[in-house]
């Protein structure tokens, strides 16, 4: 099974790091869902909820305010402006 490294990453923090199978996120040209082979992207994050999908069928959801989302090759990078506290807990 293919899979995506995600890594989610704060101003002060490293939130999260792992594999996922997909990961949804809000961008400024909608939301965008990323699955194993997505082509390379680089776009804006708007306020709303970033979900990851774990290989074992979990779900991991935050809300960002604001940064950018990074897909090269299967890694996913998520470089919020800020996000909530209590964020993939």
């Amino acid at each position: 099974m293919a899979e995506l490294h995600v890594e989610v990453v704060a101003p002060d923090r490293q939130v999260w790091s792992g594999e996922a199978a997909m990961v949804i996120a809000r961008t400024e040209d909608g939301e965008l869902g990323i699955l194993p082979g997505h082509i390379p992207l680089l776009s804006m994050l708007t306020s709303g909820p970033v979900t990851i999908r774990t290989l074992d069928g979990q779900e991991i959801v935050t809300t960002v305010h604001g940064g950018f989302l990074s897909v090269s090759g299967d890694n996913v990078s998520i470089l919020a402006e800020d996000i909530d506290q209590q964020a993939l807990l």
